[in-house]
């Protein structure tokens, strides 16, 4: 125990920072618990849809649904902004999915910046972590709650949590059990703050194997040279959203559900695919052959393959 006060729910005033769905049960939670959240930064409205109709964040829905005070800075440095920030006299505040902050916003409140990271931290520090610890086929990640400091994602770690990757795993199964893990972490990492009874530890830089840098088209296309196993965990890395793509019959197809075969397709070069027509396509890759369960073509729906094999002339 350090000489810091230990603070009530109602007394410890928190400032919470995020944007997207992620980040929403962690607000909800936090609310429902009791705890006192004087003020939500999000981002901006953005346009959307047909008609450009500007339309808030998830966190934003969910702080006016909470009846929360909410502030959508475009530029964090602005002065105005860090004077209305400085006027709700934080105790605390806490970052899940958010954009990077500057020193003057992180370093603000007494007890400091907590963020929640979906990975095992120092491993796959960077903005992509769900995808690419299934693009690499770990087994295994997690969520890690630690203190903003200078270098992005490297501060004092307070907890962390496993989870399992399972074989049937994809982004969107991940993404939805680390979000609600996740949510259960930062609560249990107020209460911890609050009572002073957190001892941080910084990060152990040997265990900093992997990167996970933002996600590009480029790197969601399809290379057959590569093994079936490497091209199916692409595809669950991936699917929901944005998806692995690749060119087939003349036009651009996304791909979400696949299987691999360790045997290779007889007199098939890389890339060259066999099909009934009827209920199945498959891919000959590096190694092994890798078969195609759900796709959309360009201007089409998502479908099944042998729905979208009825309708194809091949």
């Amino acid at each position: 125990m350090s000489n810091k006060e230990v603070k009530s729910k109602e007394e410890l005033r928190i400032i919470y920072m995020g944007t997207p769905e992620f980040a929403v049960p962690a607000l909800e939670k936090l609310v429902e618990a009791g705890w006192n959240v004087v003020g939500v930064i999000t981002a901006p409205d953005k346009p959307q849809g047909r008609g450009q109709k500007l339309v808030g964040s998830p966190v934003k829905e969910a702080a006016e649904r909470l009846g929360l005070h909410i502030l959508q800075p475009t530029n964090l440095k602005n002065p105005e902004f860090q004077q209305e920030l400085r006027d709700l006299k934080a105790d605390l505040q806490i970052v899940v999915a958010f954009r990077m902050l500057p020193e003057s916003v992180w370093n603000m409140p007494p007890l400091g910046t907590f963020n929640l990271h979906a990975s095992l931290l120092p491993d796959y520090r960077g903005a992509a972590p769900i995808n690419w610890a299934i693009i690499n086929g770990e087994t295994e990640t997690g969520v890690t709650t630690f203190f903003l400091k200078h270098e992005i994602d490297t501060g004092s770690i307070i907890f962390q949590e496993k989870v399992a990757i399972l074989p049937e795993d994809d982004l969107g199964s991940v993404y939805e059990k680390l979000m609600n893990i996740g949510s259960d972490l930062v609560l249990r990492t107020v209460e911890a703050i609050a009572k002073d009874e957190v001892a941080p530890l910084p990060q152990d830089e040997s265990k900093a194997l992997h990167h996970a840098p933002k996600i590009f088209k480029e790197t969601c296309k399809i290379d057959f040279s590569h093994s079936a196993e490497s091209i199916h965990n692409l595809i669950r890395g991936l699917s929901p959203y944005p998806a692995a793509w690749m060119e087939f019959q003349g036009k651009t197809c996304k791909v979400f559900k696949s299987k691999v075969n360790s045997e290779p397709l007889l007199n098939k070069e890389v890339g060259q695919w066999e099909s009934d027509g009827k209920s199945f396509l498959r891919f000959q890759c590096g190694e092994g052959s890798l078969e195609i369960i759900e796709l959309q073509l360009e201007g089409k729906k998502r479908m099944k393959i042998d729905e979208l094999l009825r309708g194809l002339k091949l």
